[in-house]
């Protein structure tokens, strides 16, 4: 147990039961080490199930590469439609069997069209987890360890993005340098090799399965369904009586006289709702248009243009993944101390700086080791603050009342953008080239930092009832 700190703004003083919050935030977390495995993966497997199923056309790798996002979008709108009337621990077991049964399927397909249907579904379950894990975390936290404690999610989809990336390598680290396009079509790097890539997503899958079965229902979910008793049950596990008695008392101000059992998706074009609203769909579609996930989706192309051949990109992609973790880990530190917004503009400026050299080393022709330098300056920054913030700002900004809905709309928006972004890549890097495109990233970290300037106000140390009243109210 600790006690809360002196600083909290919050009225909600509590001893906190530590082993009990992190139990809980970590086991739905593990949502998020599904999102970002199964995310991830198909950067290593595209080399050869490209050639497997003999893509050719720049539509066709871009489909390939960003189909799993209409899978997500549905997702997203899904936990919005759903977990307000279901809830959300139920709807994150579904996703649970929903990840393994489709990494299977992807293992399995016996053709292109069989592959793109599976990694729909897949997307699915990713938008379900990316949508209701730190949300769930969110509704469960204390307000001094919210920031950290949701940010663990956006460590968990690091975890798992490095346990793809190296998972990739491992299988395929002895594919001999310079291999030809007919080698690797028909060894069985070509041919089982990354079926096995796809696969092992089973496993997490089955563990996420088990711990939600463990974790309780989010009790400000109870609280909003009429279920006030078993609310402050859980409460008193993560405070103590007091705090669950303040904390339920906090939930039920912020609702009366709404009406709370029948949200519908109208409800958040309210006038006083749209401010909040728009603030959260254009975070999330900043933090996709900023560019980064091209790194991790087309990685094969982004190291190739820099002069690396296909095994020496796999372990590129390695390094990215590792120098991703350690800056997320840093962000877990400073996200509560050092406040949402500021992290939010040092993101913004730096991808802006890194992304204009990116393209001034495209366009001279500069290759090797300064662009992978760059490349990985830029993950690093990007790790601590636009992906985990992002996550955590959207998590908290929305009111009790709607936040399934709200959360399902700025979710669903950054998935456009996110399928948007990734099939728009070899689109913009072909009229364009790798110079141009960088550029234009930059140009829209640009916008980013301007609108996060005058738009974004600190959420930090603040309930989520008191947020509800300073945004909203």
């Amino acid at each position: 147990m600790i006690t809360a700190a002196h600083t909290e703004t919050s009225a909600l003083k509590a001893s906190y039961n530590l082993s009990y919050i992190w139990l809980i935030s970590v086991v739905a977390a593990m949502g998020g080490l599904l999102f970002g495995w199964d995310w991830v993966v198909i950067g290593g497997a595209k080399p050869f199930f490209q050639r497997y199923f003999n893509l050719t056309s720049e539509a066709q790798i871009g489909w390939a590469n960003s189909c799993a996002l209409v899978g997500c979008l549905i997702g997203a709108i899904a936990a919005g439609a759903l977990s307000d009337k279901f809830g959300r621990k139920k709807l994150l077991i579904f996703a649970a069997l929903l990840f393994a049964g489709t990494s299977l399927g992807n293992a399995f397909a016996p053709n292109f069209t069989s592959f793109i249907a599976w990694r729909i579904l897949g997307g699915v379950a990713i938008g379900l987890a990316s949508s209701l894990s730190p949300m769930y975390i969110s509704e469960a936290a204390p307000a001094q360890m919210r920031g950290k404690l949701v940010a663990i999610n956006q460590l968990t989809v690091v975890i798992g993005i490095l346990f793809a990336q190296y998972l990739n390598w491992f299988l395929v680290r002895n594919l001999p340098a310079g291999a030809t396009d007919e080698f690797i079509r028909n060894s069985w790097f070509g041919q089982q090799g990354w079926r096995w890539m796809f696969g092992l997503t089973a496993v997490p899958s089955v563990l996420f399965f088990l711990g939600m079965l463990l974790v309780p229902e989010s009790p400000r979910w109870l609280a909003k369904n009429g279920k006030g008793e078993a609310a402050q049950g859980i409460l008193k596990k993560i405070g103590g009586t007091e705090y669950a008695e303040a904390a339920v008392a906090e939930i039920r101000t912020t609702l009366a006289k709404e009406e709370i059992q029948h949200v519908r998706f109208s409800d958040l074009l309210e006038p006083r709702m749209r401010k909040v609203l728009v603030l959260g769909i254009v975070l999330a579609v900043f933090q996709q248009w900023c560019g980064i996930n091209v790194i991790f989706n087309y990685a094969e192309e982004i190291f190739h243009a820099a002069g690396y051949d296909i095994s020496s990109v796999l372990k590129n992609i390695a390094w990215t993944g590792s120098v991703n973790l350690i800056f997320t880990i840093l962000a877990l530190g400073i996200v509560d101390r050092g406040g949402r917004r500021g992290l939010m503009l040092f993101g913004s400026a730096a991808l802006a700086i890194i992304y204009t050299a990116m393209g001034a080393f495209y366009f001279m022709g500069v290759k090797g080791l300064p662009l992978l330098l760059l490349v990985l300056a830029a993950i690093g920054c990007y790790a601590v603050s636009l992906a985990p913030v992002t996550w955590v700002v959207i998590s908290e900004i929305f009111p009790n009342r709607i936040r399934g809905a709200a959360m399902a709309v700025a979710v669903s928006s950054l998935w456009i953008a996110c399928f948007l972004l990734t099939y728009t890549f070899p689109i913009l890097n072909g009229a364009l080239g790798s110079a141009g495109t960088f550029w234009l990233y930059a140009a829209i970290s640009v916008a980013g930092f301007i609108f996060v300037k005058f738009k974004l106000p600190e959420t930090k140390g603040k309930t989520l009832e008191q947020l509800e009243r300073e945004l909203v109210d």
